[in-house]
C-alpha cells in the first residue's frame, strides 16, 4: 500500500529509504520540492501529483523531511501516525549523528540500514491500531427469553404459586374493594334545607356507626371549606400590590415628555448645502468656470509627480524597540515585557528548550484572533498562522528579538506568496507593445455600484497622461443618471492639466455598452490614440442579466486588461464579489473558447478604513 517512505535532509542528502516495487518517483518528489519546500509553503502537509499522494513531516531541529508516497485511490488513514512514529524512532536512534553535519556526510552508505527493522515494527503497530472492530451483532429473536414463553407457561400453575386465572380473579376483587372504599370517603354536599343545623365542634364531626359521616357532619365539612376559601381569597387580595395608574404617575411626576428628534452627527447644515450647490454663482461672485479653474490650479501641483511605475505604500523602515538582534538577552527581556498588543503573546516562547506545538498554540491563537479582527479572512489567517508555526516548531530561541524577527519574516514570506500574481501586470510596457502593433491598448473597468469606477478611471487617465500616452474614455455606463456628465467634467479637468491628452466618446443613455465600446476602439485606432478606458455601469454580482451584458462587452471587444474596482470598506465581501464576477464571466463565455476573467483589482477608499489595517514592519 505504501509505495515509498524516505528520510532526507533539506540539503538533499537521502539518509534512509524504503520502496516497494520498481517505480521511480524522482519527478514527483522534485515537483514537491519545487512547489512546496522552495516556496516555503508551511500551511500544508499533503501534496498531490500525477495520481500520487505525498504526505510529509518536517523536523526543524535536525532539518529533516519524512516523506511517504502512496496512490490516490488508497485511503491510508494511518499515514500521519506512521510519520510521527518514524520521526521519533529515527531521532532517538541517530540523535548523536544528526547533530554533527560533518559526521553525517562521512557516514557509510549502509549506516542507516538497520532502521529497516524499526520501520517494519512501526508499520505493523500502526496497521493493527487502525483496524476497526466489527460492529456488535444484534441478538436474534430465537435467542431472547421472550421466545421461550409459551401458552402453557401462562396457564399451568407454577410450583408453590397460584395460576394465571387465580391471579386475575384476585386482582379484580382488589379493584372492587378499592372502588367501594373510595366511594364511601368522598364527601357529597347535601341539598339545602330549611332545618336548623346543630353547631358542632370544628375539631370533630359526628359520624355514623359504620364510620361514614352523618348529614350534620357533612354540613360542617362544607362550612369549613367555605371558610378556608374565603380566607385564602382575602390573603391573596391583600398580598397583591396594585400597579400605579398612568393618571397617578402623571399627577406625581408631571406631564409625559414627547419624543425628541434624533440628531445625526456629520449630517450637515443649511450652510453646507449652499456651499455644495454648484448651480448658482457663489456669494463672493465666483462663477462655476472660476471654481473649475481654481480646482485645476490646486491640482497642478501633482503634474510631473507620477511619471514611471506607481509607487507602493510608504513604510517606516525603523524597527520598534526591542527588535534589534544585537541587543543582549538581559536588555531585550524588559522591553519585551513592556510591549503590548498581540505580538507580546510570543514573549512566552523565549526559553532555552526546543519549542513544541503546545508551546506555540496559545500565541498563535491570539495572533489568529488579531488577524480576523483586522478583517483578514479566516482561511488566510489560518494559513499565516500555519506558516509561523512551521517556522517556530522545533526551534530553540533564547531571546525575544529572535522570536520577533522569525515571526515577522514568516508573515512577510507568507503574504508575498498569497499576494504574488501568476503573471506580472506592467501596463506601461504593454501599452508600448500594443503601440508597436499599431492598435490601442484597451482596459475595461467593472465593479459593483458606488465603489468609484469613474473617479479612479480619471486617476489612471492622469497617470497615463503623465507618462506621455493619449487616452480615449468610452462612456459605457449608459444607465446611471449623470454618469456621462461626470466623465465630461473629468475630461475637461484632465485636458486642463495635460492639453489635448484625453478624449471622450459618448452616445448618451440607453445604448448597448458592447457596441459603444467597439466603436470607441475603432475610433481610437483611427485617431492613433494609445489607450482606451471603458467605463461600465455598476452592477451587483448576483444580477444575472447585467453580468451577462458585461460578459458580452468583454467577448465582443477582447480587452487587454480587465480591472475589478472594489472598495476597502466592505472587507471580505470584496473577495466574494470578485469570485462571483469571475464565475459569471466564465459561465457566459463563448462555448469552446477560453474564458476571460478578471486580471487585476483596484482597491478604493483605502484611507477610510481607520485601524482595520495591519502593517508588518
Amino acid at each position: 500500500m505504501i509505495d515509498l517512505l524516505t528520510i532526507f535532509g533539506k540539503g538533499g542528502i537521502v539518509l534512509w529509504c524504503f520502496q516497494e516495487g520498481s517505480q521511480l518517483f524522482a519527478s514527483t518528489i522534485n515537483e514537491l520540492i519545487k512547489e512546496v519546500f522552495l516556496q516555503e509553503r508551511g500551511n500544508t502537509s499533503v501534496f498531490k501529483h500525477d495520481g500520487l499522494t505525498l504526505k510529509f513531516k518536517l523536523d526543524n531541529e535536525f532539518e529533516l523531511i519524512f516523506l511517504v508516497v502512496y496512490q490516490d485511490v488508497i485511503q491510508l488513514s494511518y499515514a500521519d501516525k506512521l510519520l510521527s512514529d518514524i520521526q521519533l524512532e529515527f531521532r532517538d536512534r541517530y540523535k548523536n549523528v544528526l547533530t554533527d553535519n560533518v559526521s553525517l556526510l562521512s557516514v557509510k552508505k549502509n549506516y542507516f540500514k538497520a532502521f529497516d527493522d524499526v520501520y517494519v515494527k512501526c508499520l505493523k503497530n500502526v496497521q493493527n491500531a487502525s483496524i476497526v472492530a466489527p460492529p456488535t451483532k444484534m441478538r436474534q429473536f430465537d435467542e431472547s427469553v421472550k421466545s421461550k414463553k409459551t401458552v402453557e407457561t401462562l396457564i399451568v400453575q407454577r410450583a408453590g404459586g397460584p395460576t394465571k386465572q387465580q391471579q386475575e380473579k384476585e386482582k379484580q376483587e382488589k379493584e372492587k374493594e378499592k372502588a367501594a372504599s373510595a366511594k364511601s370517603q368522598i364527601p357529597v354536599k347535601s341539598p339545602t334545607t330549611t332545618t336548623n343545623k346543630v353547631p358542632s365542634s370544628p375539631k370533630s364531626s359526628p359520624t355514623s356507626e359504620n364510620g361514614s359521616p352523618t348529614a350534620d357532619g357533612m354540613d360542617e365539612i362544607a362550612k369549613n371549606r367555605e371558610a378556608l376559601f374565603r380566607k385564602m381569597k382575602t390573603v391573596g387580595v391583600e398580598g397583591k400590590k396594585e400597579k400605579p395608574k398612568p393618571a397617578a404617575v402623571a399627577e406625581k411626576g408631571g406631564a409625559k415628555k414627547g419624543k425628541q428628534n434624533r440628531v445625526w452627527g456629520l449630517s450637515g447644515t443649511n450652510a453646507d448645502a449652499v456651499a455644495l450647490d454648484h448651480s448658482a454663482p457663489r456669494e463672493n461672485g465666483a462663477t462655476e468656470q472660476e471654481v473649475d479653474e481654481r480646482f485645476v490650479e490646486d491640482q497642478r501641483q501633482y503634474v510631473g509627480q507620477l511619471k514611471g511605475e506607481l509607487q507602493g505604500l510608504d513604510e517606516d523602515q525603523s524597527e520598534p524597540e526591542g527588535d534589534d538582534e544585537s541587543e543582549d538577552e538581559n536588555d531585550s527581556a524588559p522591553k519585551a515585557q513592556s510591549g503590548g498588543g498581540w505580538f507580546s503573546a510570543f514573549k512566552s516562547l523565549v526559553s532555552n528548550k526546543k519549542l513544541s506545538i503546545e508551546d506555540i498554540e496559545p500565541a498563535l491563537d491570539k495572533m489568529r484572533e488579531h488577524l480576523i479582527g483586522k478583517n483578514v479572512a479566516s482561511e488566510i489567517a489560518e494559513k499565516l498562522c500555519d506558516s509561523v508555526k512551521s517556522k517556530l516548531e522545533g526551534k530553540v530561541i533564547g531571546t525575544f528579538s529572535r522570536v520577533a524577527s522569525t515571526v515577522k519574516e514568516s508573515l512577510r514570506e507568507a503574504l508575498v506568496q498569497l499576494l504574488s500574481p501568476k503573471r506580472r501586470v506592467d501596463i506601461l510596457r504593454d501599452v508600448l507593445e500594443a503601440k508597436n502593433q499599431q492598435r490601442p491598448y484597451v482596459i475595461v473597468f467593472c465593479g459593483v455600484n458606488g465603489v468609484g469606477k469613474s473617479t479612479n478611471l480619471a486617476k489612471i487617465t492622469f497617470w497615463l497622461n503623465e507618462n506621455g500616452h493619449r487616452v480615449l474614455i468610452a462612456a459605457g455606463d449608459t444607465f446611471r443618471a449623470g454618469a456621462v456628465e461626470q466623465l465630461r467634467t473629468h475630461t475637461k479637468h484632465l485636458n486642463a492639466l495635460h492639453p489635448n491628452s484625453v478624449q471622450l466618446y459618448e452616445q448618451g443613455y440607453g445604448k448597448d455598452p458592447a457596441g459603444l465600446a467597439a466603436q470607441a476602439v475603432a475610433i481610437a485606432a483611427e485617431r492613433q490614440i494609445d489607450v482606451v478606458l471603458v467605463d461600465t455601469a455598476g452592477r451587483m454580482q448576483d444580477n444575472e442579466p447585467l453580468m451577462r451584458a458585461l460578459s458580452k462587452l468583454i467577448v465582443v471587444n477582447e480587452p487587454d486588461l480587465i480591472l475589478f474596482v472594489g472598495e476597502a470598506l466592505v472587507g471580505n465581501e470584496a473577495v466574494d464579489q470578485l469570485v462571483k464576477f469571475n464565475q459569471a464571466l466564465a459561465d457566459n463565455a463563448t462555448p469552446g473558447s477560453k474564458a476571460r476573467l478578471i486580471d487585476g483589482i483596484v482597491l478604493t477608499k483605502f484611507d477610510t478604513i481607520d485601524d482595520k489595517v495591519m502593517i508588518i514592519r
